[in-house]
């Protein structure tokens, strides 16, 4: 969630604090019906690559790959309850912090982010350990109000692209996702979705 300005910040607060994500239904669309371009650019270089797309997410990925096995047990029991697919929280965890690699004591955005999906102390009370099960289960319980929200906006979006909408919402608000084909625009590197869907989509390969 880290890099989200201020306005977008603000909208994101409006939408997420509603119930703090209660009422997952486990109807959520597969990832692997996401149609994704993959990190974007400046995604890429930050991570010491030259070229971004799918194949970069997935490296990157592989890099957390091992971090995040140590919380498979975690993400598959907060899976089981929220309909949400394994490699989708695996993706945003990776995405957030991978896989805890990058935090201090547990923080990371300038000390607003908390755990492994990053949830912003701002405007949520923060639920158990940095790397507990209640954590990811509070973030993705998020996840699931923000998708349960695009869907309300486009219903005429199939599961997937609510999805990926969801996606980015997590990231930078509902009143940010506007057209399909532009609801990066504005998250953190502009590809936040697509970069979260590519590298979900190879832990979807590896077990997730």
């Amino acid at each position: 969630m880290a890099g989200v300005s201020f306005a977008l910040v603000f909208f994101f607060c409006l939408y997420i604090t509603k119930g703090n994500g209660a009422g997952c239904t486990g109807s959520y669309g597969r990832v692997t019906d996401v149609q994704t371009t993959g990190a974007g650019l400046r995604t890429a270089k930050a991570e010491g690559l030259k070229s971004g797309g799918v194949q970069a997410s997935a490296i990157i990925a592989e890099k957390d790959l091992r971090n995040m096995n140590k919380y498979k047990t975690k993400i598959a029991a907060v899976s089981r309850r929220t309909g949400i697919e394994e490699a989708v929280i695996a993706g945003i965890i990776s995405r957030e912090s991978h896989a805890g690699a990058i935090l201090k004591n547990g923080w990371g955005d300038h000390g607003n982010g908390f755990g492994l999906m990053q949830v912003d102390k701002r405007f949520h009370k923060v639920t158990g350990a940095w790397d507990s099960e209640a954590h990811i289960t509070q973030a993705t319980q998020i996840l699931c109000t923000m998708i349960n929200d695009i869907a309300k906006k486009f219903p005429q979006w199939t599961k997937a692209q609510q999805l990926k909408g969801g996606i980015s919402a997590y990231n930078a608000g509902i009143r940010n996702v506007q057209t399909y084909e532009r609801m990066d625009i504005g998250t953190t590197g502009n590809d936040y979705a697509n970069d979260v869907t590519a590298r979900a989509q190879f832990y979807k390969k590896h077990g997730y």
